[in-house]
């Protein structure tokens, strides 16, 4: 069995830590190298790591960000597999066995993702990931792998490099579109095979419009431009941030549908006078970042727009008197 290498960047995240490293030790696979690589904690993660420290390697000085001590396991470490586990996301019980049989049985495939799990904060599943199976042109409008459940060989390392530590947010979807550009092969499994745990001060929500904002930057500069969707997405949750949403089962609507949603609940003259108002906003905050980063607005964007402005007719232009 080939040596696997499981590196979790950490910084103070004792209140979920315990977890994430006995999701991996309980994988029992012999050939398990294992290090945490720890930003300076000051909260109960040191005192969690010597617990364990028989059982894993780990090291706690001041880094760059998430990317930089990523980097700092990979390039610590000697397994052919590599898997990036964050320090409050679990694997699943034989996730790493049966990704190792998977790369045993396929030379050719460098990266091997699986399908993963939204867990809130007692481990309890909130909704499925939106995995998808592989397309690099679909990756480029939606980052559809579950990081925790996305391994590779150590020849990617060499072949591609380490991770953008510039970057502070979508730096596992630069790697994947860096990986994919540059002809790596990816292997979907349709199992799942870990859990990302979602909670408000987790990156992805805490901080939704920077990491679209920056995501938005990282596709110009590799791409060339930026596709719709991501344009589309920027402007939902930068009105989002103000409060305006819909709860709906979990699930934010586009910006039209938000807005229309909270002008429908709320009185009468507000309804007809705010509505048309906030809508329009969507519109134009979309149409800004289509100039902002890509200085032109495609025939699809105009399209998704105009359906935006049809379906909700009746609010933008009527039920003023």
């Amino acid at each position: 069995m080939p040596l696997v290498s499981v590196i979790t960047p950490s910084l103070n995240q004792g209140a979920y830590i315990r977890r994430t490293i006995q999701s991996v030790l309980n994988q029992c696979i012999p050939e398990l190298e294992y290090v945490v690589v720890d930003g300076g904690s000051t909260d109960e993660t040191l005192e969690i790591l010597k617990h364990f420290q028989a059982r894993l390697s780990w090291i706690s000085e001041a880094d760059k960000g998430q990317a930089d001590a990523v980097n700092k396991g990979i390039i610590a470490t000697n397994g052919e597999i590599i898997g990036w586990l964050n320090s409050d996301d679990i694997y699943y019980p034989g996730a790493l066995r049966r990704v190792v049989s998977l790369f045993e049985n396929h030379s050719d495939i460098d990266v091997i993702y699986g399908d993963g799990n939204h867990i809130a904060i007692d481990d309890r599943v909130i909704e499925p990931y939106p995995t998808q199976p592989w397309n690099p042109e679909r990756l480029k409008r939606s980052c559809y792998l579950c990081q925790p459940a996305v391994f590779f060989r150590r020849r990617v390392m060499d072949r591609f490099g380490l991770l953008d530590h510039r970057l502070r947010y979508c730096l596992d979807y630069e790697f994947w579109l860096r990986l994919s550009e540059g002809g790596a092969t990816f292997l979907h499994v349709p199992e799942i095979l870990a859990g990302s745990r979602l909670y408000p001060s987790t990156k992805t929500l805490a901080f939704r419009v920077k990491t679209v904002q920056e995501t938005n930057h990282m596709l110009l500069r590799r791409l060339g431009y930026v596709p719709d969707e991501w344009l589309l997405s920027y402007a939902r949750i930068f009105l989002n941030r103000k409060g305006i949403r819909r709860l709906n089962g979990g699930r934010l609507d586009s910006p039209v549908t938000v807005l229309t949603a909270k002008g429908a609940s709320a009185k009468p003259f507000g309804t007809m006078a705010a509505a048309p108002l906030l809508a329009t906003s969507a519109i134009l905050v979309t149409l800004i970042a289509s100039l902002r980063w890509n200085r032109r607005i495609s025939r699809t964007l105009i399209t998704t727009l105009g359906k935006w402005i049809r379906g909700h007719a009746n609010v933008l232009t009527g039920r003023l008197f």
